[in-house]
């Protein structure tokens, strides 16, 4: 998983001129009635983009015909409001311009289970009304809260989801895939040894680690990268 370092918005001088159209990789609910579950990510607007991602969490029940989304947007508390938004919309738009990715995805038997648990935790997440976009509360510190209560996403944020850390008060936890163990200063200093996300380190928000299953390295900026060479390209003489 490598999300693209330089963002595409690049070329929109003001986030109201930069594309949110959807990418078309999300399945279409009028064709695919199963339940699903999906978590995107994409690079943030503008200069924050060479440095993180934002994420959210979109799911379709059984039967329905549109997608809910829950994601955190940090201006909506400039207004008194929660930063935690809830809406009908299409789940794979460019996020002002950058391409998103599916970081976890889940299908069909047993998942309207998992979408009742991603909206009990959406509706406990601790931090309705703040927001600090480094080193969080942010919209990676609600995707993780999300997934820490519900381990069955097998969510391995990559390590340029900051934010995905902050624990705020509590210095002890799972790991933001709901398994393993972390300890986090405040999201700026820690680390965490998980199956799912393999051993990180946290040193002011900035994530390095290895993954085993399947074998890859997570850098700052660059995200994760697959070290299996089997999925190398092959030259032909």
């Amino acid at each position: 998983m490598l999300i693209a370092i330089f963002p595409s918005c690049a070329q929109a001088q003001y986030w109201w001129n930069a594309s949110r159209e959807p990418v078309g990789i999300a399945p279409d609910p009028a064709t695919n009635p199963e339940a699903i579950i999906q978590v995107y990510g994409a690079r943030a607007f503008g200069w924050r983009g060479y440095f993180g991602i934002h994420t959210w969490i979109a799911v379709k029940p059984s039967g329905a015909q549109s997608y809910t989304i829950y994601e955190v947007i940090g201006w909506l508390r400039r207004s008194q409001r929660s930063v935690l938004a809830v809406y009908e919309n299409a789940p794979d738009r460019r996020w002002y311009g950058n391409v998103p990715e599916i970081l976890a995805e889940k299908r069909g038997d047993g998942v309207d289970a998992l979408i009742e648990k991603i909206d009990l935790a959406a509706n406990r997440y601790p931090y309705m009304k703040d927001y600090t976009m480094w080193p969080g509360p942010n919209s990676n510190t609600f995707t993780a809260w999300v997934s820490r209560a519900v381990p069955e996403l097998q969510l391995d944020l990559p390590p340029t989801a900051i934010g995905k850390d902050y624990l705020g008060y509590r210095f002890i936890s799972h790991a933001p895939s709901g398994s393993g163990l972390q300890i986090s200063f405040f999201g700026l200093l820690g680390v965490l040894i998980s199956a799912v996300e393999g051993i990180e380190f946290n040193f002011l928000g900035l994530s390095f680690g290895i993954n085993w299953n399947p074998l890859a390295i997570k850098l700052p900026l660059l995200g994760r990268i697959e070290l299996n060479p089997w999925s190398w390209p092959v030259t032909e003489n």
